[in-house]
């Protein structure tokens, strides 16, 4: 069979790390290939190197048995080569539309562009607006433009970096039978997620990864989830154990939540109620785009909109109250959004401390102590084993996997009464993963109240003690993880709950 695409030896260094150490890959026609590997193992950099983002110091590429100099993105797409980034790279103030003409001949027609693209997402379950701006969608919503993007060019190859992450379970496996009618039309698809499942259910052929080199290639059709974590870690991830807990007092208490619109594409909260006990984790699942933002947004002091008692703190109405004075009442929160809103990209990790930790022991006088943030930097470092080079690195310098094990880390260190964490393994590979939820969890046995918001709906019945929905705006009842599976989760996913279950929930509150 012909080879598509063919990596000889390809090698990248950056100054600190050999990012790409003589790696081969071969992708066939029709073949839907694996890349695996943990945070900082070379996925993204290998990627970039064939879309044409990075040039490698070593190595060749061969395209349909032809060597090629993939000089930049742009000449990628003209071979036939399409990419969706974990990090996206859209622009911010350009409406969805905008955003994929920019990949497109310049002679493209915005309003037929917007029907196409329409199609192409109703085709594909992924619901889009083509005259919304960018900066009004979610981390979610904007990986729908990016796949959107990628489809629209036809192309020959594929390149998808965690694309199920804003998908529920349905749709999912609609997004596979998109992929394998592709496949079945010869399109390749090199194929990079976490979710081991995903990759043994799907995939013909796996790559494994570890610090730059090929451990592995294999059928993971032929592999348990255990056996592809053991090629890409060298180790299984620790199982988290679940267990029914008796609930704690109440710490954070929701009553009658409603927020309006706060731009014409946000999604107005609808009579949210709910309560959140010391010492449990309660996971909340949707679609991206259902009301997380603004319901984060609506707790965290972000928007300061709702009612004063809408929102309760152990007992004191915050909902005027901002982040800061949030913060100083026990409440610790992790946005979905890393860089940006989680972490400054040019400030280094000591520096970033400084958006979550201002006490006397970090600032005295209106004077910054160096040291101390340097010290909480290191220790966060080391704790959650972060790849980095240092307090002194920058947040940008750090892989999405490690980002997000440092802002979950700042977060734990400050020992909340209540955390809110917004998508805590998004994008992490499954060693991070396990130590993230690891460490969730150890924060909840320490009498911490978590409200764990993900479209990772096996993450939340691995932690969760309960579990509820939220769709278009408004929440259902919760109920034990112990009653709730997979199917019921997805179908109260798309809005489909009785209500008067609320009123039993209420009552075992």
């Amino acid at each position: 069979m012909d080879i598509r695409l063919r990596l000889s030896k390809i090698t990248k260094t950056y100054p600190s790390v050999v990012a790409n150490d003589g790696i081969d890959l071969d992708v066939r026609p029709g073949e839907i290939h694996a890349v695996l590997g943990e945070n900082g193992a070379g996925k993204s950099t290998l990627m970039k190197i064939i879309y044409g983002a990075v040039k490698p110091d070593a190595g060749k590429v061969f395209w349909n048995g032809q060597e090629v100099h993939i000089a930049n993105p742009a000449a990628a797409r003209q071979l036939g080569i399409a990419m969706v980034f974990q990090h996206f790279s859209l622009f911010d103030t350009l409406t969805v539309a905008e955003n994929i003409a920019l990949g497109l001949p310049r002679n493209t027609r915005l309003d037929e562009l917007g029907q196409r693209i329409t199609s192409m997402a109703r085709q594909y379950g992924l619901d889009l607006e083509p005259q919304r701006h960018v900066h009004t969608l979610s981390v979610g919503e904007c990986q729908r433009v990016e796949i959107v993007r990628a489809l629209l060019a036809r192309p020959q190859l594929l390149i998808l970096d965690e694309p199920t992450s804003v998908l529920t379970p349905q749709a999912v496996e609609k997004l596979f039978e998109t992929l394998r009618k592709l496949a079945a039309e010869g399109c390749s698809i090199l194929y990079i997620s976490h979710k081991l499942d995903e990759i043994r259910a799907l995939c013909h052929s796996c790559t494994v990864l570890r610090a730059g080199k090929v451990t592995g290639v294999c059928d993971p059709r032929q592999e348990t989830a255990a056996s592809l974590s053991r090629m890409m870690t060298g180790a299984e991830p620790p199982a988290i154990h679940a267990s029914e807990r008796v609930p704690g007092e109440k710490k954070l208490v929701v009553r009658s939540l409603s927020l309006p619109k706060s731009h014409p594409f946000a999604t107005a909260l609808d009579d949210i109620s709910f309560d959140l006990h010391a010492g449990e984790i309660l996971g909340l699942a949707g679609v991206s785009g259902n009301g997380q933002q603004e319901l984060l947004a609506a707790l965290s002091g972000e928007d300061t909109r709702a009612v004063a008692d809408a929102i309760s703190l152990e007992g004191v109405p915050v909902g005027r109250l901002n982040a800061a004075q949030r913060r100083a009442h026990g409440l610790g929160f992790v946005p979905e959004e890393r860089l940006g809103r989680g972490a400054v990209p040019d400030l280094s990790l000591a520096k970033n401390i400084l958006l979550s930790h201002q006490t006397s022991a970090t600032v005295e006088y209106g004077m910054v102590k160096t040291a101390a943030l340097t010290r909480i930097a290191g220790d966060i470092i080391k704790r959650f084993k972060v790849k980095a080079a240092g307090p002194a690195a920058t947040a940008g310098s750090l892989s999405g996997g490690n980002l997000q094990k440092y802002i979950v880390g700042r977060e734990v260190m400050r020992n909340p009464k209540v955390l809110i964490v917004a998508q805590p393994t998004w994008g992490v590979d499954v060693g991070a993963s396990a130590q993230i939820r690891a460490e969730l969890v150890a924060l909840r046995d320490a009498g911490c109240a978590l409200l764990v918001i993900s479209e990772e709906l096996d993450e939340l019945f691995e932690i969760s003690d309960r579990l509820m929905v939220i769709a278009k705006g408004r929440v259902s009842p919760a109920i034990k993880r112990s009653e709730a599976t997979i199917g019921l989760i997805g179908q109260w996913m798309s809005g489909l709950w009785k209500d008067e279950g609320a009123s039993q929930e209420a009552a075992n509150a």
